[in-house]
């Protein structure tokens, strides 16, 4: 199998290619480890040798044969070792899977390697010590986004149809921008999160992937959601598979836009003009279409995060070895000094501002069933504009720059609805541009029927970035 020929299907594609006997499974799996060993060599994306051979899988999975990749912070996979992207953590293997890694297991799909991130997972720009910097294949001098940057720049360049990827702050839908990528939150409580914690980041990160394709994002939804033995909490199971969904009518939605940052911060207006673009579309469409937006209390939002970061830290230090701050990231040291002063009332008073977001934001949706905004606030950035292990940020300087950037995402995080970021609009230069749509909770049915419809009216998949394995002879 050639590498243009590979690289244009997307998972299911690729899978009713074998279904008919077309093309083997050995052949599909021999095809994306020399992808990802020419993609790599371009974008940076691995973060270990591809595994050899791949992780057991089941035979009779609705994705059996698929390439895939995880991302280096779990689904714990028995066996493969985690470092989050930091040169403190060593030797450190998982002892078991976790639930999603059973379930990426029985969908049959044949897990290849691990993703870059940046350190500890807090940055939108996958640059690290340990790992290096990730680069985009639409611009190989621009991010990829991060902290899921290692699979976005993987599954952009056309080296495997889609990859694990999660997010908790923007992790999955920033990398889907930069990368002309479909990147689905779920809404909190959706796909499993156990057994090893019960809440991941106070219930504030979430777990899925980056894929080329809406359909792809739906069957794989179908495949993995659904609560885990014990989970302390489930988003509402869905009335018939999310599948089914792709040709459906949405009906007529009353659908807010704004291109308005909640903190302030300015909006390129190359950026606003594609999340203008789509809402005028969305009218076309027969939508009803205002300008409107949850007033969102920004500074509660910001102290929400800080509960994340505090999430993040306490695994670093409940770790059977404490970590060598001379091995650390600038701001992971600065996290980790802010976690260890942490009282319990100051916790609190995190978890109380996560709860003023959500009932504001929640509120917003029972007036409207979708807001569209743009996913980030820039162009992917060029390499070095984040600089996550400079000396003189804090924690607060950090996340002023970090969310300046990605202004957009993290509220949803805060609140728990489903949002996805979609490949709809490019820059004059050729710089991808994402749109973010989202929804109310628990309805990732409809964020489905409406992508689907943007996808057949704005088809992206005949666009392939200069750095794609497709474009290679």
């Amino acid at each position: 199998m050639e590498f243009h020929e590979y690289a244009r299907y997307d998972a299911i594609g690729l899978r009713g290619l074998m279904s008919t006997g077309e093309v083997k499974p050995a052949e599909v799996e021999d095809t994306a480890r020399r992808a990802l060993e020419a993609a790599n060599a371009e974008v940076n994306g691995l973060a270990l040798p591809l595994f050899s051979p791949a992780l057991g899988h089941a035979a009779d999975g609705p994705f059996t044969g698929v390439p895939f990749l995880l991302k280096d912070s779990g689904p714990m996979a028995a066996g493969i070792p985690f470092a989050l992207g930091s040169r403190s953590i060593r030797h450190a293997a998982a002892r078991h899977d976790s639930d999603l890694m059973r379930r990426f297991r029985a969908a049959g799909l044949v897990t290849l390697g691990l993703t870059t991130v940046p350190e500890m997972l807090i940055s939108f720009a996958t640059e690290s010590v340990r790992y290096g910097t990730t680069r985009n294949p639409w611009a190989p001098d621009r991010g990829a986004g991060g902290s899921s940057g290692g699979a976005a720049a993987l599954v952009a360049a056309g080296a495997v149809p889609m990859a694990h990827a999660n997010d908790g702050a923007g992790s999955i839908r920033v990398p889907a921008s930069c990368c002309a990528l479909v990147g689905l939150k779920p809404s909190r409580g959706r796909v499993p999160c156990g057994p090893d914690l019960g809440e991941p980041m106070f219930g504030m990160a979430y777990e899925f992937a980056l894929t080329r394709s809406v359909r792809d994002t739906a069957h794989l939804l179908d495949a993995v959601q659904g609560p885990g033995v014990g989970d302390k909490y489930t988003a509402p199971p869905p009335r018939r598979p999310y599948a089914d969904e792709l040709g459906a009518d949405p009906g007529r939605l009353r659908v807010a836009v704004t291109t308005r940052a909640w903190s302030g911060v300015p909006v390129d207006p190359r950026v606003a003009a594609e999340t203008e673009r789509t809402a005028r579309l969305l009218e076309r469409m027969g939508h009803e279409v205002i300008e409107a937006s949850p007033a969102v209390d920004w500074d509660a939002g910001v102290l929400a995060l800080r509960a994340e970061l505090t999430a993040i830290a306490a695994m670093f230090l409940r770790g059977p070895r404490p970590p060598d701050p001379e091995l650390l990231e600038a701001v992971s040291r600065q996290a980790l000094a802010e976690t260890r002063g942490l009282g319990a009332l100051d916790l609190l008073a995190r978890l109380d501002a996560q709860n003023r977001v959500s009932r504001t934001v929640g509120a917003f949706f029972t007036d409207h069933d979708l807001l569209v905004t743009p996913t980030l606030a820039q162009l992917p950035a060029p390499h070095g504009t984040l600089r996550y292990d400079d000396p003189g940020h804090t924690v607060a300087s950090w996340l002023d720059s970090l969310l300046a950037y990605g202004p957009f995402t993290s509220v949803f995080n805060v609140s728990g609805q489903p949002a996805v970021s979609l490949p709809l609009g490019h820059s004059a230069e050729g710089l991808p541009v994402g749109v973010q749509l989202v929804a109310g909770y628990g309805r990732e049915d409809l964020l489905i029927r409406v992508a689907a419809r943007l996808e057949e009216a704005e088809p992206w998949q005949g666009r392939t970035p200069p750095g794609s394995v497709g474009r290679q002879t």
